[in-house]
């Protein structure tokens, strides 16, 4: 992976993990399912109507949506509506890298390097440690809901990586057309038939209403549109294993936005491991070394037989 695209992956995880705090706005206001489906039908059906689409198989497009667009939000928002805390949502979802390099390595026969299998342990431990000190501020079912999300992202993230897209935008438009049936008939199911629709209407007149729409725009377009947009184009383009471990950014980016947002302030130890973390993840992202080609005889070493007089 070249500095630019190690860039563009530090980019996305900088909007993810501030995707955190507009997602917090948004569920003031809307419920879960609802916010869940309405955020890829603001994108599906423009999608529907001007985008063509991507020349990819079925099965992985269908997979791509199901994985990264409805398992990820639905089991996200329920865990965030259940209590879980902004922050620590931000890490526990970052449990789709390790879930994606090891689902990469049985079902894709992807080879884990050394350097990336310690890079991604690095990364967990502190991961893990940061988890551990905030622990305490969730209960078990939100941290299991959070959990399920990262175990649909990383099953997303194997889809996008087998459609091959030859146009990455087209396949993330293109993807936001799954999630809103499932979403919105969930949320007929479970938050009754009209309560999401009334909060979208009543949305207009409200400070927190107007809020909420903010949040819901910076997630449909930075988050999902620019954001999933890039990443499906990183994914294309090197192994997941490469790609994944950058997602373990977010939870940085996202505990300290919620610092200063929300006024969650992060211990010491917390900050620690977020080092810890950006370490792993440069470590997991380092190129592999190339071997030397050895050089080739430009001719013979041997005296040429002297010619017949």
């Amino acid at each position: 992976m070249n500095a630019r695209d190690r860039l563009l992956a530090v980019f996305v995880a900088v909007l993810w993990g501030i995707n955190f705090i507009a997602i917090d706005f948004s569920l003031r206001w809307f419920p879960p399912m609802f916010f869940a489906g309405l955020r890829f039908a603001v994108i599906a059906v423009p999608t529907l109507l001007l985008v063509p689409r991507p020349d990819v198989r079925w099965r992985w497009l269908l997979g791509y949506g199901l994985g990264f667009g409805t398992l990820q939000f639905a089991f996200l928002f329920l865990a965030l509506e259940s209590g879980m805390p902004t922050g620590l949502a931000s890490l526990v979802l970052q449990a789709s890298a390790p879930f994606t390099v090891l689902l990469g390595g049985i079902l894709l026969r992807e080879k884990i390097r050394a350097t990336q299998a310690v890079g991604i342990v690095v990364a967990v431990l502190g991961m893990a440690v940061i988890g551990w000190h905030r622990a305490q501020a969730a209960a078990l079912l939100p941290v299991v809901l959070t959990l399920c999300g990262a175990l649909g992202w990383a099953f997303g993230n194997l889809c996008n990586r087998q459609a091959k897209a030859s146009d990455p935008l087209r396949l993330t438009l293109w993807m936001s057309i799954v999630p809103p049936l499932p979403m919105f008939a969930l949320s007929a199911l479970v938050e009754g038939p009209s309560l999401g629709w009334r909060a979208l209407a009543g949305s207009f007149t409200s400070a927190t209403g107007w809020a909420a729409l903010g949040g819901l725009a910076f997630t449909a377009v930075l988050a999902t549109v620019l954001g999933s947009g890039i990443w499906t184009a990183l994914m294309a383009r090197h192994p997941a294993s490469t790609v994944a471990p950058f997602s373990l950014l977010v939870p940085v980016v996202g505990v300290s936005s919620a610092w200063l947002v929300l006024g969650e302030r992060p211990h010491p130890v917390e900050l620690l491991a977020g080092a810890v973390v950006i370490a792993g993840v440069l470590l997991g992202s380092l190129p592999p070394r190339s071997t030397p080609t050895p050089l080739q005889p430009t001719g013979t070493t041997e005296p040429e037989p002297a010619r017949p007089a």
